[in-house]
């Protein structure tokens, strides 16, 4: 164990000394607050260490070493009573042992040890009495010591406050309970501009900003009747040159013994630089940097208060506005120029809008927004709406280039209790949609009942696939009747939906969606596949009947270059006779159709399949053209047969179509093509349908589409 060398013989243990030091630091850190680090701690106590173990071993003996070392702990602000107390007790319990491991336990010793434990304790004490004593925090506490001394201390407090009161940077001042300014200091009177004079002259009241008078002298008054002690603000003063201040103010209450206001204490700070930054920093976080209007974050803010702050009854609007084909701008004349468009327009807005006291903001990309919170009908969120459409549409000349740039807007606007921010925008998005929709550079209105229905149609969209898969599709077949005969001569087969939740949905809600996402194919081939097993199974059972099945083509399953196959594969599946399967194609599907949809009629022609013309005569077909076509049979349109009515107010109109409906009889039979008349739903229809000599007759009077079982039953003749 490396020790130090020390007079007597004895020596002090190095390794002892650091690690008692570093126990006596552990101590100390654990008993209270500490104003050094770790590392700093452990090296003065080691210091201190070595001081005591050597006053242990010194000759002669002196306590001196031990007064300064309790001193010392004062002065290093090592001042909790425990520290004393571990201190002294540490001293005495295991200090000998553990850093004077050569000397031997003696009477003279532990006499030693007493009396530097009283040394190191009585020069504790002085210090922080002499430190006490200095900062007069415990005179009062102190009643041993003599009155003049006290007196001193607070002779020696008063100067040291009128020293840090005069030389002060940051302003301070004094006002009685009432007001009145009773003293200040140079650097409050530079801050306001004023001389010490002419503010020992001033009530604290006049020097409030006019903007936050109310609140202030509200916060002053309850200051001063004693409701609080203190009070920290950020406010602003008018200085004498009428310049503003921004400042920090620090107000304290001063009492009587007796616990009544005496005068109030002001330190003010002025940070009106601090405060010009962070409202820079605010405006750049709530404003976009581009255009300089107020963002997302801010227009959001705002409608929150609007919502949460104004009566329920009251009304508010929004329009939401987008850019009609600004995409295209920056792809042709680059994004720098594409910028210049946004600022420019930007700029219009905030004019003609802004201007009438609403916000508006960018939402990014080329999407604006106008929160008009002072809304009382429909007509005045328009009339914005408008204004915005308005400014918006002029050209702007940018450069050496002149754009024309137009905008579509949704509008939404309802009672302020009855709707959400996140709500709002979710309409006034949808209603832009809207805008867009119905051909741009327009605007559009909520309509929550379009809304429910745009719901609905996307739920039914996104259900599609999965119906299919699940397979929750039915058929039901329509009879088709010869109208010389009576007999049941064909079937078409009509797709439902059979809905989980809502039913049997008819193929108008769910046909064109299919179309526009393209599952019709896959559809139609299900509905094909199964009108031929049912035809068949049909022929099976009433080979007499040769009952022909009609399916609708859907123009995208004509334009499917595996149209051909999948009918043959079909037919072979299933059994069935090409010459019992007819398909329908309308008519604007099949006119003016050339190329690889022309060669694949002829090919299902040929495959013996039979071909309809679907709702014919509501199209400007090419007669001539019909020529062309392997076509067997025209289903003529059902307003053509509506208008075939008995005597009547619209007899005149009856009698026009029913001569349309003659001439569309002999062209078809002309052509040597056979006639279906749609939407029969009268015996007079019927009869008159007969007298022109077209061939069948479908629709209500003949029978209404039914599920395949009815068909049976029909043909078993248990039915009409």
């Amino acid at each position: 164990m490396a020790a130090v060398p020390e007079p007597g013989g004895h020596d002090v243990s190095r390794a002892g000394a650091r690690g008692y030091a570093a126990e006596w630091a552990r101590a100390v850190r654990r008993l209270g607050f500490v104003p050094m680090s770790a590392g700093e701690t452990e090296r003065l106590l080691h210091l201190h260490t070595v001081r005591l173990a050597r006053a242990l071993l010194a000759e002669p003996f002196s306590t001196r070493p031990a007064a300064d070392v309790g001193r010392a702990l004062v002065e290093a602000h090592l001042t909790e009573p425990g520290v004393l107390d571990w201190s002294v007790r540490a001293l005495g319990d295991c200090f000998v042992a553990q850093v004077l491991p050569d000397r031997a336990p003696t009477a003279g010793t532990a006499d030693r040890v007493a009396a530097t434990q009283g040394a190191l304790a009585a020069g504790f004490a002085r210090a922080l009495r002499d430190r006490t004593f200095a900062q007069q925090e415990r005179i009062a506490r102190s009643a041993w010591q003599a009155r003049d001394e006290v007196e001193q201390a607070l002779r020696d407090s008063e100067a040291r406050f009128r020293a840090v009161f005069t030389g002060a940077a940051m302003g301070i001042g004094i006002a009685g309970v009432d007001g009145r300014i009773i003293d200040v200091n140079q650097a409050f009177a530079d801050m306001l501009g004023y001389s010490i004079d002419e503010l020992r002259q001033i009530n604290v009241a006049s020097l409030f900003h006019p903007d936050d008078a109310a609140g202030m002298w509200e916060l002053y008054q309850e200051l001063i009747e004693g409701k609080h002690d203190s009070a920290r603000v950020e406010k602003r003063y008018y200085r004498k040159d009428g310049s503003v201040v921004w400042t920090d103010l620090a107000v304290s209450l001063i009492r009587y013994d007796d616990g009544r206001p005496r005068f109030t204490v002001a330190m003010v700070e002025d940070i009106t630089e601090r405060y010009e930054l962070q409202q820079r920093l605010r405006f750049q976080a709530l404003h976009d940097p581009l255009t300089g209007l107020p963002n997302r974050t801010l227009f959001f803010e705002t409608l929150a208060l609007v919502l949460d702050t104004t009566d329920a009854e009251r009304r508010v609007g929004l329009c939401f506005l987008d850019l009609d084909g600004f995409k295209a701008v920056n792809d042709s004349l680059g994004h720098d120029l594409g910028d210049q468009l946004l600022m420019a327009i930007a700029r219009r807005l905030a004019d003609c809008v802004a201007g009438r006291g609403h916000l508006v903001a960018r939402m990014g990309g080329d999407e604006f927004v106008i929160l008009v919170d002072d809304a009382e009908e429909i007509d005045d969120v328009v009339a914005v709406a408008e204004a915005a459409l308005a400014a918006v549409a002029a050209p702007v000349r940018i450069g050496d280039h002149q754009l024309a740039v137009s905008a579509s807007v949704g509008i939404v606007e309802c009672p302020v209790g009855a709707t959400s921010a996140s709500e709002l925008m979710k309409a006034a998005d949808t209603t832009l949609y809207w805008a867009k929709a119905e051909g741009r550079s327009r605007w559009a209105v909520w309509d929550p009942e379009r809304s429910a229905r745009d719901i609905a149609r996307s739920a039914l969209v996104a259900g599609l696939p999965a119906a299919l898969d699940r397979g929750e599709f039915v058929l039901h077949y329509q009879p088709i009747v010869s109208l010389l005969e009576g007999s049941m001569v064909a079937v078409e087969a009509l797709v439902r939906w059979q809905h989980p939740e809502l039913g049997l949905v008819g193929p108008d809600r769910f046909i064109g969606l299919a179309e526009e996402t393209g599952l019709i194919v896959q559809l139609g081939e299900w509905v094909l596949r199964r009108a031929c097993r049912d035809a068949e199974a049909w022929r099976s059972a009433f080979p007499e009947a040769q009952l022909v099945v009609s399916v609708n083509l859907a123009a995208r399953q004509a334009e499917d270059p595996a149209i051909v196959d999948t009918v043959a594969d079909a037919l072979a599946c299933s059994g069935l006779p090409a010459g019992l399967l007819q398909l329908e194609l309308t008519e604007s599907a099949v006119m003016g159709t050339a190329g690889e949809p022309l060669r694949s009629l002829h090919r299902l022609a040929g495959l013996g399949v039979r071909l309809a013309i679907d709702d014919f005569g509501t199209g400007y077909s090419n007669l001539a053209y019909l020529r062309r076509l392997p076509i067997h049979c025209l289903k003529l349109a059902g307003p053509f047969v509506e208008g075939i009515r008995g005597d009547g107010p619209e007899a005149v109109a009856g009698h026009r179509d029913e001569r349309i409906v003659d001439a569309l009889v002999r062209l078809a039979h002309a052509l040597e093509l056979w006639v279906t008349a749609e939407a029969v739903e009268t015996e007079v229809q019927a009869e008159r349908l007969r007298a022109l000599r077209c061939d069948t007759g479908q629709g209500r009077w003949f029978g209404p589409p039914a599920p395949a079982a009815e068909i049976t039953a029909r043909l078993r003749g248990e039915g009409t």
